[in-house]
């Protein structure tokens, strides 16, 4: 999950400050006298104290570092290494519990003997358990057993002894080639029953199918295997790519995740992969790569980018080596990806030349000139759809993004304000604004995007530990959209997007509709670079600690902390029975609740409580609803099941079972409305330039038209329309402000 990030430079800077003054500027020292490079143990005892440094003065409720912190510790990470409990055996976790409430002396000490511990046995497990795979997928399995497998893992026991653990292997790729078996049965028997023709070409085509020889049982069973011990060998092969550095990040992220599920440590590779996520561009050529075994696939090429403009590289190319403008070229087969990636990116202007396998063989060298990369799905967009003699305007906003280098760059504040003016270009007479899935981003943009739909106002509560609470306000009194207006969320909408939600709701601007409850996120980070604290590093790059310094609360007074925003409209969904959210999360911080700020509810929307009736009366009545719901409630039962058999027929017949359940939901999948949403000018201009980019507006259209939150969400704003009054003296203009203090 994304999270919500305080960026503003005052409060970052207290925040620093603190840090600092109680350094003293003297904490941390390392030089070639006393630290070499390549001395990684004492880089990671660095990194300790760093991190429960900065943590300790920086975090807003920051926990005890004692011996139930310590076991907490623990816990997390021998999980977090062995989540299904097949790579350690009982034995070692009798060696590792002698450390269950020594791990916080050892942080204070800089100790890294549990990490070693933990780390050594972990790689000797894992070769342990590379042979046990491969004898295992050597011989046919025996369907014909009647055995079971329990999957709740954190419930069962460690094994006692390897032939044990072995067992629990067998038992585990038992049930994935089984799974994949009965797929391929069935594939092999829909081949021979054929499919409805709608051409000559079609029935040529079945025919051949039907005409074709069957595929045996033993052939089925020896193809699964087959692809089974592929799955795993590219699993440890990927494993393998990962080095001690990534290792200790795991035990560095048991002890930050501790304090709070969104303090983390981010290595260098991830501060950059983050970096990237919350400006949604990057420099670099834009292709978008993968790891086929020891081969780098080119897997997409982004819109607008270098690679993309000079029409010469190709999805389903392999890059071979990489050159740096005139450099020799390096070879990076069986390199690393992330190493690749590396290579590859770099500054705006510099070339770089690849050397690539077409997809028809042939090699060749294609040289291009890095650029600024914009990924397109990352930003706003906007569709209009005609119904009922209405015209509405739909803006997706996929997270609250922003490029914190650059105050002229892209946030999502400034593109949400032109896709309105976009839309109020069209005519439209009603927005919604969906966030569903968007787990946050920049708490700025947040601001800036509620401030379009109201005058003026509070829109957040900010409380730092152990001071006052500092209230953001939408200070402009321009209304940038004052129609009828909904959001849309979902159990994924998260931080920023609660922020939004909350504040419409509050000031009963709009109409909030979706799942029940949001996400439930109301802490607010800092991301802090860890390099500052350092004089004279040789380590290298020490990479930053997100951290939670700050809680957010609504204008109302009330956290969205756990319990989140609940809709105004609850819509069920697939997730409607099924625990999801901050309110999960271990050592989530708690719910609490502040003063008031001060505001007008906006009382302009005369028909707001009657949109909201109607809509909860329409659902409740809605056949296709009470399906979804129905089928919640299965998915809950579905979740539920641990135990599953073994053997060939009795699998079968609950896969049959659960097949012929799922054929109840299947309007569900089915459903599509006769709304036609389409692009804006703006967009049509680039879609004729652009086919990637129509493919990807036109597979959202396609979305749309099968979305039936979507639809009601378009029953609401035609709810919304303020009705013409014909009798009385009531005058819809006049403003009258109910004040909250």
């Amino acid at each position: 999950m994304n999270t919500i990030l305080l960026f503003m430079k005052r409060n970052f800077k207290l925040v620093l400050l603190a840090i600092v003054l109680s350094a003293s500027l003297l904490a941390f020292k390392a030089t070639e006298n006393n630290i070499s490079s390549s001395a990684d143990p004492e880089k990671d005892k660095l990194l300790l104290e760093l991190l429960t440094f900065v943590i300790e003065r920086g975090h807003y409720s920051p926990v005890d570092i004692d011996d139930n912190f310590s076991k907490g510790v623990y816990k997390d990470y021998v999980e977090a290494l062995d989540p299904s409990k097949r790579f350690f055996i009982q034995s070692d976790i009798d060696e590792f519990a002698e450390y269950e409430t020594k791990i916080d002396d050892q942080i204070k000490n800089k100790d890294l003997t549990f990490f070693e511990l933990t780390y050594s046995v972990y790689l000797k497990r894992m070769n342990e358990s590379q042979k046990y795979y491969k004898e295992i997928l050597e011989e046919p399995f025996d369907y014909t057993v009647d055995e079971t497998i329990n999957t709740e893992y954190e419930k069962l026991p460690y094994a006692k002894n390897s032939s044990e653990l072995k067992e629990r292997w067998r038992k585990q790729i038992k049930l994935s080639t089984l799974s994949s078996l009965t797929d391929k049965m069935k594939l092999e028997e829909d081949k021979l029953k054929g499919t409805d023709a709608k051409n000559d070409s079609e029935k040529k085509e079945n025919k051949a199918k039907v005409d074709a020889k069957p595929k045996s049982f033993e052939e089925l069973e020896k193809e699964t295997r087959e692809s089974s011990l592929k799955s795993l060998d590219d699993y440890y092969t990927f494993i393998k790519e990962l080095d001690r550095n990534d290792w200790f990040g795991v035990f560095v992220n048991a002890i930050a995740s501790r304090f709070d599920p969104h303090t983390n440590y981010m290595a260098p590779d991830d501060k950059e992969r983050f970096d990237v996520s919350i400006s949604g561009k990057f420099e670099g050529i834009g292709a978008r790569l993968q790891k086929k075994n020891d081969l780098t696939e080119i897997t997409e090429l982004i819109s607008g980018g270098p690679a993309w403009r000079g029409k010469e590289l190709e999805p389903g190319d392999i890059v071979l080596k990489v050159a740096q403008g005139d450099q020799e070229p390096v070879d990076i087969v069986g390199m690393r990806l992330d190493n690749v990636v590396k290579k590859i990116k770099g500054p705006k202007g510099t070339e770089v030349r690849l050397t690539v396998k077409k997809v028809d063989g042939s090699i060749k060298v294609i040289s291009l000139i890095r650029d600024m990369v914009e990924t397109e799905e990352t930003y706003a967009k906007s569709s209009v759809v005609e119904r009922n003699g209405m015209k509405y305007g739909i803006i997706y906003l996929p997270k609250f993004y922003i490029d914190f280098e650059n105050n002229d760059g892209r946030d999502a504040g400034k593109d949400v304000a032109i896709e309105v003016e976009r839309l109020k270009a069209q005519g439209v007479k009603g927005i919604i604004m969906d966030v569903r899935d968007n787990g946050g981003g920049s708490l700025k943009t947040v601001v800036d995007i509620t401030g379009l739909f109201i005058e003026q106002g509070p829109v957040v509560q900010i409380k730092s530990a152990g001071t006052k609470k500092e209230v953001l306000f939408d200070r402009d009194a321009k209304i940038q959209w004052d129609g009828p207006l909904v959001v849309m969320v979902n159990n994924f909408s998260a931080s920023a997007s609660e922020i939004l939600a909350a504040a419409i709701q509050d000031y009963k601007r709009g109409v909030v509709i979706g799942s029940k409850q949001t996400y439930g996120k109301g802490t607010v980070q800092n991301v802090i670079d860890l390099n500052q604290f350092v004089r004279g590093n040789t380590l290298g790059d020490l990479g930053a600690l997100k951290t939670t310094t700050q809680k957010f609360y609504r204008i109302n007074g009330g956290s969205t902390q756990l319990e989140g925003v609940s809709s105004d409209v609850v819509m069920p969904d697939r997730y409607s029975y099924i625990d999801i959210g901050e309110r999960d999360l271990d050592n989530a911080m708690p719910w609490s609740k502040i003063d008031e700020a001060q505001y007008s509810v906006w009382n302009k929307q005369t028909n707001f409580e009657k949109a909201i009736e109607n809509s909860k009366n329409r659902m409740a009545g809605d056949e296709h609803f009470q399906l979804i719901d129905k089928s919640a409630k299965w998915t809950k039962v579905r979740r539920d099941a641990v135990v599953y058999s073994l053997k060939l027929d009795a699998f079968l017949a609950e896969q049959k079972a659960v097949e012929e359940q799922g054929k109840v939901f299947k309007p569900i999948t089915d459903y599509k409305n006769d709304l036609l949403f389409k692009a804006i000018p703006e967009d049509e201009v680039v879609m004729k330039k652009d086919e990637s980019f129509k493919e990807k507006r036109e597979r959202w259209f396609e979305s749309l038209s099968k979305d039936i939150y979507v639809e009601e969400a378009l029953n609401v704003l035609d709810d919304l329309q303020t009705k013409p009054v014909v009798k009385g003296k009531v005058d819809l203009k006049k403003k009258e402000k109910v004040v909250k203090s």
